[in-house]
């Protein structure tokens, strides 16, 4: 079980809009209620009124789907480029048996949200991030993939056309799936003739059932999320079901969630099923570095920016032994560069062992451009029952 820290959760929740945090992170877009009449007469996609809302219980959501009114698609053949997209009532969608995404898993997706203002506009969240991230993962999986604007635009105009289905403020979020997949038919290995990018909406409360309550995480150290060289630095929809098992296991046992170890020595910290994660000591706060085989969060780089800004220290690491603090003795401690090397003795059952050096913490994050402006003198730990 992890024990949470109340700094983190205060951080956690300085995220929520603030008019000061906003304008420093560039994090949200504003859409008018002229822009929005704007495009609901270029595509006519409902008849209700501006500040209507869709007949939904608001104080139960949970994370379920509740679809909305509209999708939005647009597709592209094997030259790679996308067409004009367009909004069209939510429903399925018509595949091929031998469509790529079903045959060989050339699907992945991002995940964001809309939320409501209490003067009824309707705010997005950084997704520029979203759109560069579907890019890269994209490129691993040989798809072509929409422009940044492309992206941006096509989730504005399902936001748009499905705000009767965004909670009211506090209430909840409108949680939004921009899909890329191989739709076209193959029957040998190799990319798919035609893509389909689409996006459908859901009104959602939050993730867990504990809501901002703490979480029992089970430390998962049997299955593995990701390999090097595999696609777990990406939001591949083969990532995803792979950790069912070990999450259907963890909740029989009574856990929220797994938590990951590295598949090569099934000893360092990665990530949740779901989530990025981060260890927290005082004012220092550790997160793994984006090394391949943790999806670089958009949450997470959010929560880096804004802690530095409230004088938090931030380093990433590659190697970390997870153990309760009173287990270990830190014996000696040496920086060099942009990383540190130390050699810790862990005393546990009255027995010691030494690691040898080598174990080293990253102090910069080469993958996001975010480089430490301090030095850090031990590795902190979290509090992790051993």
């Amino acid at each position: 079980m992890i024990q949470t820290n109340s700094g983190l959760r205060s951080l956690v929740q300085s995220l929520r809009p603030m008019t000061s945090s906003l304008s420093k992170l560039e994090a949200y877009s504003c859409y008018t209620s002229q822009a929005a009449s704007a495009l609901q007469q270029a595509t006519k996609p409902n008849s209700y009124r501006e500040d209507e809302y869709a007949k939904v219980d608001w104080d139960n959501l949970g994370f379920g789907i509740t679809p909305a009114d509209f999708v939005y698609t647009m597709k592209c053949s094997i030259d790679g480029k996308f067409e004009q997209g367009e909004l069209a009532p939510y429903g399925n969608v018509e595949l091929s048996p031998s469509a790529a995404v079903l045959n060989y898993g050339q699907g992945l997706y991002e995940g964001t949200k809309a939320y409501r203002t209490d003067d009824g506009r309707l705010l997005l969240f950084r997704l520029d991030r979203n759109a560069s991230r579907m890019k890269m993962g994209a490129d691993r999986l040989c798809m072509p993939c929409p422009s940044i604007y492309q992206f941006v635009d096509a989730v504005k105009q399902t936001a748009l056309a499905n705000k009767r289905w965004t909670p009211p403020p506090g209430k909840g979020t409108l949680y939004i799936r921009p899909l890329l997949m191989g739709s076209g038919p193959i029957l040998g290995l190799a990319p798919a003739p035609e893509y389909t990018f689409l996006i459908y909406a859901s009104p959602v409360g939050n993730y867990f059932k504990e809501g901002l309550k703490p979480l029992s995480i089970y430390v998962e150290d049997e299955f593995h999320r990701a390999t090097r060289g595999g696609a777990g630095g990406i939001k591949s929809i083969t990532n995803y079901a792979p950790v069912l098992k070990a999450m259907a296991r963890a909740k029989s046992r009574g856990f929220s969630d797994v938590l990951y170890l590295d598949s090569a020595n099934k000893k360092n910290l990665e990530e949740v099923s779901s989530c990025n994660i981060f260890l927290v000591k005082g004012n220092v706060i550790s997160t793994p570095a984006t090394n391949g085989t943790i999806l670089p969060g958009v949450t997470r780089r959010s929560i880096v920016e804004i802690a530095r800004d409230h004088g938090y220290q931030v380093f990433f690491f590659f190697s970390f032994f997870f153990m309760k603090e009173s287990c270990i003795e830190h014996t000696k401690t040496e920086l060099k560069g942009k990383g540190s090397l130390l050699t810790e003795r862990i005393k546990k059952n009255h027995l010691q062992k030494t690691f040898p050096k080598g174990q080293q913490v990253i102090l910069d994050d080469p993958s996001q451009n975010i480089v430490s402006k301090s030095t850090i003198p031990f590795l902190p730990v979290i509090d992790i029952f051993c």
